[in-house]
């Protein structure tokens, strides 16, 4: 068969494209965000993971999660946030989603007085049932409407805040105000926690396993990153650890 004018007879080769490679997650951190129902748990979340508002937005039935990925401190954090529901029927089921959970949003509506009064109710749950190292923030929600329908004094929820040891922040799902930073704070401190914790763990493995050192300014670190987070796959006690010594004075084996 004649081959077409102008042609080769022969279909060109394009090479495949080549795999997106997907970067490897340092932590993952399950948060959970806990409240009466009603008070903005959903278009909190729903603001922060993939900055969007529905006015028509339903109750939670049961747990749904959502996920948004960040760089906090050089390292690639997954925030795996778990919005449970707020009615009385689903208590039993939610309050299994604690286990493993790194932090909470504690919501409350500024224009609902009552769903203040419950955040000690759900404070003592989610103590009951997470670790005892959980990092909490005290979300007010619905700023936007402080003007005119303030029902919780902001000075009511600090002084709770700085009784229970938890941060604190006034919301607006529906404009933005403070949501992304409300969220970066719980982060953060979520991320100094975890990182404490490794280096203790890595400096106790080092302890116990290393001969005499004499010298001053020892700092272990944590080769990988890598330590149990939520939905992390556990490793060793310590992973691999890196010990680092500055020495004043000589070594001694």
């Amino acid at each position: 068969m004649a081959e077409e004018e102008g042609g080769s007879g022969e279909e060109e080769w394009e090479p495949e494209p080549e795999a997106v490679r997907v970067p490897e997650m340092d932590y993952v951190f399950k948060i959970v965000v806990v409240g009466d129902s009603g008070v903005g748990k959903t278009q909190v979340l729903g603001r922060f993971a993939r900055d969007e508002f529905y006015f028509d937005s339903k109750s939670t039935i049961g747990v749904e999660f959502q996920t948004r990925t960040l760089t906090i401190n050089r390292k690639s954090i997954k925030a795996q946030i778990w919005d449970t529901a707020g009615q009385e029927r689903y208590r039993a089921v939610t309050s299994a989603y604690y286990r493993g959970a790194l932090g909470a949003m504690l919501v409350y509506d500024i224009t609902k007085r009552q769903s203040f009064d419950h955040v000690a109710r759900w404070l003592e749950e989610l103590r009951a049932h997470a670790d005892n190292s959980i990092v909490v923030m005290l979300l007010g929600n619905k700023a936007d409407l402080a003007t005119t329908r303030r029902a919780v004094a902001r000075e009511d929820a600090i002084e709770f805040a700085e009784e229970q040891g938890l941060f604190f922040s006034e919301t607006s799902a529906l404009s933005g105000e403070n949501v992304e930073s409300a969220f970066l704070m719980l982060l953060e401190e979520i991320h100094r926690v975890v990182s404490r914790k490794a280096l203790e763990r890595c400096g106790e493995d080092a302890k116990n396993g290393a001969s005499t050192l004499k010298g001053t300014n020892l700092s272990v670190l944590s080769e990988g990153s890598m330590m149990e987070t939520s939905a992390m796959k556990k490793g060793s006690s310590c992973g691999t650890c890196l010990v680092h010594v500055v020495l004043d004075t000589p070594l001694t084996l």
